[in-house]
């Protein structure tokens, strides 16, 4: 047998911890870690097994042959398994092999901590270390302000597999690539922030990698974990802050990943009531085990410490919150009190959220939440699950229904497009034109617009400009941005040829030029998540399907009069009542030739007259070209 040296780098303080699940920087114990011992260089390996009589070590240095490297199991009821193997290093792949308690069952396992895992659709783990020299600085100690609350929030939603391929060399863009196209189109097009889908390895490309095998390893498909940070180093240099998507809600029930890890349900809930997900085929994490919540805590600070990571948007937290999510009567487990919320995943989020606010106080947790659950964003300590923000899933689905519609019925829905005001401001809200509704039959988002084709781009464009102006952050995903006409398919690249027509090229000028006009107007992101920052003028105009209201900056002097005509007809000498006397200057208009629009109707310098409108003392007259937003300032 080789030779297992006893070694450990848990103290006993962080056994303490790791039992009660308050250890969250446990990736700095387990896994595999190169390390010179007594003048040896090798490997220390710890895994947290507690169901095993035995955990072998198998990997390329002992041509995987169980019982080779045993590892120790400590004597302290935690359930770990450590040891050091000399000259195991950076490079060698390997697995564990365990040998359950449990009804004599072998397992063959991939280290959960891992930092680096085999290409798909092979599934060792790789020993791994770096020593990148992060150079973003300066971008760090501006965070805090680029990532607030009160700052421009447009987020490009990025599945970076399918963004951009080699065609003639029928792959994806690696990290190093990414680094160079990716970054500088992004910054082209004015986003603030950048969402990768999630880069953590997973061993099925169409699960799109919400089926996570490698919680701790960015995908191999791309390269390597250093050049993974290169990119996000780069983003930071250009200012572009990086979200990512992160699923604490389940994982995948392959062989080599985390269920029935030791031959027992490990990270799992036994019952598969709770265990279980129906929709996706998939296992739920046991959120009351102390060691599971210490998993996916640690995890979630690994790629904010690690990765230098500035948001993690937590995917399917409806699933997470409700026992009877997507279950029918008498298939779910209620909780003590004979209710349907899951308390202890409940907790969960409440742990997770307190722990990463007090960790790093200029990230952002973002919420996909599609319910009415209440105080989603609010912190901890006033009752609320403690995010950042949170998905405006309805804002969504109204949206699209009303746009989808023609513009003739239109005016018989008009509350479609002004009912998200109502509860705009009970939580912080991002505004998600996501992946999830360019997909399954959905068309894309240009394929929902009706009319011809002039209408189909000038009803996006309003989309986009009533978007931006709506109160809260901003998230489209790859493709949006320049009218994609086919639905995303994750095996291939964005239809980029389509920029070589004059109606996409103006759909990306928009959204250019949108960006740009978020960034530039305090108005717009000052108070995007408290009622001081909207004023209604007129939601009631159903019969011309025109919706006029103010967006308020901290200054008056900042405020925008935004007005949308929803409708192919033009609205010429359209009156509006407004909060002051003054002279009003155009300062958005979706009608521009420069986006494919018509261009016929550009506002001059507009005085108001005290002439009483809308229920003010002041108004003016204006044309409001058809299918289109314009905005407006006052002269200072």
């Amino acid at each position: 047998m080789a030779e297992v040296i006893t070694h450990s780098l848990f103290s006993e303080f962080d056994i303490n911890l790791f039992k009660a699940g308050k250890h969250y920087r446990l990736y700095e114990k387990f896994g595999s870690h190169p390390i010179t011992l007594n003048e040896v260089k090798g490997t220390y390996f710890a895994v947290w097994a507690p169901g095993a009589k035995q955990v072998s070590v198998i990997g390329d240095f002992n041509f995987w042959k169980e019982g080779e490297h045993l590892l120790d199991v400590r004597w302290d009821g935690s359930g770990i398994w450590e040891g050091f193997i000399p000259n195991v290093e950076k490079g060698n792949l390997y697995k564990y092999k365990i040998r359950s308690n449990h009804n004599e069952i072998i397992t063959e396992k991939a280290d959960p901590y891992a930092r680096r895992c085999e290409h798909p659709p092979n599934t060792a783990s790789v020993v791994w270390e770096d020593d990148y020299k992060w150079k973003d600085k300066s971008w760090l100690q501006k965070r805090k302000k680029n990532n607030s609350l009160q700052a421009p929030y447009s987020v490009y939603e990025v599945h970076l597999s399918s963004w951009k391929k080699k065609t003639e060399e029928n792959r994806s863009l690696s990290y190093w690539e990414l680094a160079t196209d990716l970054v500088s189109y992004v910054k082209e097009m004015g986003f603030t922030h950048v969402e990768f889908m999630p880069i953590m390895e997973y061993p099925y490309d169409p699960s799109w990698g919400y089926q996570i095998t490698g919680y701790f390893a960015p995908t191999s498909r791309f390269g390597y974990p250093d050049e993974f940070k290169f990119l996000v180093d780069k983003l930071h240099e250009n200012d572009i802050g990086v979200i990512l998507d992160w699923v604490p809600s389940h994982f995948p029930e392959d062989s080599h990943g985390l269920g029935y890890f030791d031959g027992t349900h490990l990270y799992e809930h036994p019952d598969p009531r709770r265990g279980y997900h129906p929709d996706w085929k998939s296992l739920i994490f046991n959120y009351s085990r102390n060691e599971v919540r210490a998993f996916l805590i640690s995890n979630a600070l690994y790629w904010l410490e690690q990765f230098h990571i500035d948001a993690l948007r937590v995917d399917a937290v409806a699933s997470i919150l409700y026992l009877d999510y997507s279950r029918d009567e008498g298939e779910w487990d209620p909780n003590e009190y004979g209710e349907n919320k899951n308390l202890e995943a409940i907790s969960f989020l409440e742990e997770l959220n307190k722990e990463v606010y007090a960790s790093f106080t200029d990230v952002q947790t973002i919420a996909e939440e599609s319910t009415a659950y209440s105080g989603v964003s609010k912190p901890v300590f006033l009752g609320g699950l403690g995010f950042g923000m949170k998905w405006m899933m309805g804002w969504m689905h109204d949206t699209l229904q009303y746009f989808s519609k023609e513009p003739i019925y239109r005016k018989h829905h008009q509350n479609n497009i002004t009912f998200s005001l109502t509860y705009t401001f009970t939580e912080n809200f991002m505004l998600p034109l996501s992946h999830d509704e360019v997909v399954y039959g959905k068309h894309s988002i240009l394929g929902r617009m009706p009319g011809d084709e002039w209408q189909r781009f000038a009803n996006l464009r309003l989309l986009y400009g009533y978007m931006f102006t709506h109160p809260g952050t901003k998230l489209l995903f790859q493709g949006c941005e320049f009218g994609q006409s086919e639905e995303w398919n994750f095996q291939n690249s964005l239809d980029w040829h389509l920029l070589d027509y004059a109606p996409h090229k103006g759909i990306q000028e928009v959204i250019k030029a949108l960006n740009e006009f978020y960034r530039s107007e305090p108005a717009l992101y000052e108070n995007q998540f408290v009622p001081d920052g909207f004023e209604w003028i007129d939601y009631n105009d159903a019969e011309n399907s025109v919706i006029s209201f103010i967006r308020k900056g901290n200054e008056p002097k900042d405020n925008l009069i935004i007005v949308c005509n929803l409708t192919p007809i033009p609205r010429e000498n359209y009156r509006v009542g407004l909060p002051k006397k003054g002279v009003l200057k155009e300062v958005f208009n979706s009608d521009k030739k420069k986006f494919y629009g018509s261009g016929k109707y550009i506002n001059k310098s507009i005085k108001t007259t005290e002439h009483k409108w809308h229920s003010r003392n002041h108004s003016a007259v204006i044309d409001i070209p058809p299918l289109a937003m314009v905005a407006f300032k006052y002269s200072t």
